[in-house]
């Protein structure tokens, strides 16, 4: 399964960010992590418009049909450059931080209060049971990320119930 654009191109746009990879890094470490970095933008397929141009065997959630851009811009066959470098910052997130966009979750096992020594730290608990939003608050946001998808997401407008 490819990630998003190249590992020739994400190096690229990593140097031209000033991020540095880590000590002897390679080509196939780099092209793994473009595959989670790539999974990681294709969660917020359901929020995209149109819909995958190959159907559902397609691998990616790019290219689309009948996508359009937040302010209503079709967008055509291509991949655009923002979801492309989308998935290069969450790339090298996990090139870095290898697992740190995708944390796995288990309510039971939340820890309230730690103790070791003399330090004792007490965090804040939320009172959710709910999966979703423990899910939601484990899931990190990563602002360069959601700034560079804003402009491909479907535009969320408020309900009106008329009688």
């Amino acid at each position: 399964m490819a990630g998003y654009g190249s590992t020739a191109e994400f190096t690229t746009y990593a140097a031209a960010a000033g991020y540095v990879f880590p000590e002897g890094a390679t080509d196939a470490q780099k092209g793994a992590a473009r595959q989670r970095g790539s999974l990681v933008i294709d969660r917020y397929e359901r929020f995209f418009a149109g819909t995958r141009t190959g159907g559902f065997a397609q691998e990616r959630a790019w290219p689309r049909t009948g996508a359009s851009t937040y302010y209503g811009e079709a967008i055509g066959a291509e991949i655009p450059a923002a979801i492309v470098n989308a998935s290069y910052e969450a790339a090298f997130l996990e090139l870095t931080n290898p697992g740190s966009l995708s944390p796995v979750v288990t309510g039971s096992a939340t820890v309230k209060r730690e103790k070791i020594g003399q330090l004792e730290v007490e965090y804040a608990a939320s009172s959710s049971t709910s999966i979703a939003d423990l899910v939601a608050m484990a899931t990190p946001v990563v602002t360069t990320i959601e700034g560079l998808l804003w402009p491909f997401l479907i535009p969320i407008l408020p309900a009106i119930l008329c009688v």
